[in-house]
């Protein structure tokens, strides 16, 4: 689909995906693909980097690829287990530290006269994160870099292009990391900088034209990012041959339905609304385990998407709004050779029964790229701007059984709080924010009356990509404008609390 230009081996580092995001800031395409399963079109990519690792080269359970069509042939940086791995396997000696090396340093001595550091200065900081050390370069190594702990923090081999670096130049610690890696793939591996949302809607739009044809594409809409801005793409590439469903599961946030769908029309999509609201709440009676709910959830919008996809004739295509964390998980080093692509909320999981080809515009890109691609294509920017929303939607937000009541309770909540933030101006500087019904009554007073009602908790979190998170220190005179709104207005609920974990170790949900 786009011109593969750099290939990153993955040696099950966490900070793969970084070197990925990093690469692709330079507008520079790229790929990450496990050290095990080398593309046989090695002819496509004209740089190569290496990532970190868990392991230790002196493991006899350590990566070890076959590298004869990479080294010599192709530039190559090799970070941190990469480097050492070099180092080990050709004539250079790796050992363990005496002391982890681990954190913040600084570069002690930098050869400046190398292209590979150009605009790079001592002192300039970098992240360590290995328990092993480079003791001695590998055959023609020349030393390139040190810090006051690490004296093979950086080196060459003569005869190559082919640079290797012991410190992580992706992670927001190594604070000249960017333009390290701009020396090398740019000035170094002379890499085309070619990688523009325009130019990724341009070859995306060719390439669905080529593959669809004149078929029919059923998309099951989710209000959210990714299927809307699948759905835009496919739109311009086959237009009123996609068909778009977007079912409500009766758990959505207040006036969702209405609202999303409104905007969805109002961008020329081709949608049919399934108010399937009962259907779930009634399928959804008496179960309080998490895990049960999901799968409730999934089995009943599986039977109504199939049933809408079978109004639709001669259908042969199912989008989905897969993105590439989705991809990259699922063929990771650490997640084994599988390719299936894990089921995404948009669509449920859908079984094979339906005999529908699957198609992925969004499959190669990260999920801020995504935003970046919906807003080159002209789609509003509140709709791109909007918090990740769990595919089972206020079910999870529900603790304990689920009842038409308690869904209006906390719809009602959730809508306070939101509306809140973005009347405040706080909500784009929030990840993701939602509001919890607890299974816990408390007594409150309300005039002179006491009252026995619900707790409901208030959470908002910053994130980049929902692995991690840490929760938002909203002023307190909003959190007390917010509570004292939601127990005025919202009838059952006497007490608010607020959130303050982060993830790890708590999630984000609840449930």
């Amino acid at each position: 689909m786009q011109q593969h230009n750099v290939l990153i081996l993955d040696f099950g580092s966490q900070y793969t995906q970084l070197i990925a995001r990093r690469v692709r800031e330079l507008n520079i395409y790229c790929e990450i693909h496990p050290y095990n399963k080398i593309p046989e079109n090695l002819e496509n990519f004209k740089a190569v980097i290496l990532s970190g690792s868990p392991s230790s080269v002196r493991s006899e359970q350590a990566p070890h690829p076959d590298l004869s069509e990479i080294r010599g042939k192709k530039p190559l940086l090799a970070v941190c287990y990469g480097a050492q791995y070099l180092a080990h396997f050709s004539d250079g000696l790796v050992a363990p530290s005496n002391t982890r090396e681990y954190g913040r340093a600084n570069l002690s001595f930098i050869k400046n006269e190398e292209v590979f550091f150009k605009d790079i200065s001592e002192g300039s900081q970098v992240w360590m994160s290995h328990s092993d050390t480079i003791k001695e370069l590998p055959k023609n190594g020349v030393l390139l870099a040190s810090t006051n702990d690490v004296k093979n923090a950086a080196y060459k081999i003569e005869g190559e292009t082919t640079f290797a670096i012991q410190f992580h130049p992706e992670v927001y610690h190594s604070t000249d990391g960017t333009q390290l890696l701009k020396n090398f793939l740019i000035d170094i591996a002379e890499v085309n900088q070619n990688w523009t949302p325009n130019s990724f809607v341009e070859s995306t739009i060719n390439n669905l034209k080529e593959t669809v044809g004149d078929d029919k594409v059923i998309l099951g809409l989710s209000g959210g990012v990714d299927s809307t801005v699948a759905g835009v793409l496919l739109h311009k590439a086959i237009g009123e041959n996609l068909h778009c469903i977007f079912v409500n599961n009766g758990l959505l946030r207040k006036n969702e339905y209405e609202s999303v769908l409104k905007q969805y029309e109002g961008m020329g999509l081709n949608v049919k609304g399934v108010d399937a609201s009962q259907r779930f709440l009634t399928a959804l009676a008496g179960i309080s385990d998490p895990e049960t709910k999901r799968k409730a959830i999934g089995r009943v919008f599986i039977e109504v998407f199939d049933d809408e996809a079978s109004k639709v004739q001669n259908a042969k295509w199912l989008a989905q709004g897969t993105i590439y964390p989705d991809v990259i998980e699922s063929v990771s080093v650490n997640g084994g050779p599988s390719a299936t692509i894990k089921s995404h909320h948009n669509v449920g999981g859908l079984p094979d029964f339906m005999k529908l080809k699957v198609v992925e515009p969004l499959r190669m890109i990260f999920k801020d790229e995504v935003r970046r691609v919906g807003k080159s294509m002209g789609i509003d920017k509140e709709l791109l701007g909007r918090h990740p929303f769990p595919g089972p939607g206020l079910a999870i937000r529900i603790l304990g059984d689920i009842t038409s009541e308690k869904v209006r309770i906390l719809q009602e909540v959730d809508a306070v709080f939101i509306n809140g933030l973005k009347e405040h101006g706080l909500y784009d500087s929030v990840w993701q924010a939602g509001a919890i019904l607890l299974p816990v009554n408390s007594v409150g007073v309300m005039g002179d009356e006491r009252t026995y009602e619900k707790v409901v908790a208030l959470r908002a979190v910053e994130s980049t990509d929902g692995m991690t998170a840490d929760w938002v220190n909203l002023p307190y005179e909003f959190l007390q404008k917010i509570s004292n709104s939601i127990i005025n207005n919202v009838k059952g609920v006497n007490r608010v609390v607020y959130d303050i974990s982060s993830k790890p170790p708590a999630t984000i949900e609840w449930e």
